[in-house]
Order: structure tokens, then sequence, then C-alpha cells
């Protein structure tokens, strides 16, 4: 049986790694690009701008969603998304103080 080690790293470590998980496809990247330049976007946009299919993007989009990077609203039958700015920047802030120093061996 494995046994973890999660309990060995602060919650800010283990958070950051899962936003990285989320963030390590490059549909991923693509869709955080596009809705931080529109501001908003249904899913029927996501996919017309992405060599995906319709399902591939809803995949990609629930697991930004599900790590907190992206909020998304149901309006009728669509779903509009946008980005977490209050998540975002927690992200950029832990990514900026783990290489706050960067030294050279």
């Amino acid at each position: 049986m494995a046994v973890t080690k999660r309990e060995e790293f602060t919650q800010e470590e283990i958070w950051l790694s899962d936003v990285a998980k989320a963030m390590s496809h490059p549909a991923r990247i693509r869709i955080l690009k596009i809705l931080n330049e529109t501001n908003s976007c249904i899913v029927g946009t996501l996919v017309d701008k992405l060599p995906l299919a319709q399902a591939t993007v809803s995949q990609h989009l629930k697991e930004l969603k599900r790590v907190g990077l992206i909020e998304g609203e149901i309006d009728g039958p669509k779903v509009c998304y946008c980005l977490n700015l209050k998540s975002l920047s927690k992200a950029k802030s832990a990514i900026d103080k783990l290489f706050s120093i960067i030294g050279c061996c």
C-alpha cells in the first residue's frame, strides 16, 4: 500500500503544486490567455479559438475551475468563464516568493 507524505508539506506548497499541475497543459495556458484578453468568454467562443473539440475544452475548463484559476457562471444554456483575479494574484505571489532568491551554483 502506498504511503502519502502530503502532511510533510505546507498547505501553500500543496496548493501551488496543484495550480502548477492545472497549468501544465498548453491548452490551459491558451485558455487563460484568451480569458485575459477578452475579460470573459462563453464556451463556444473558446472552442472556436482552440484546435480542440468542445468536450476537450470543457475538461480543461473544469480543471482550471477546480483549482480556482477561473470562475464560471451559468447563463441559460451558456456558461460564461472569467479569470479569478484573487486566485491568480495569490498564485503569482507564491511563485514570486518561491523564486525570490535565485542564486547560482
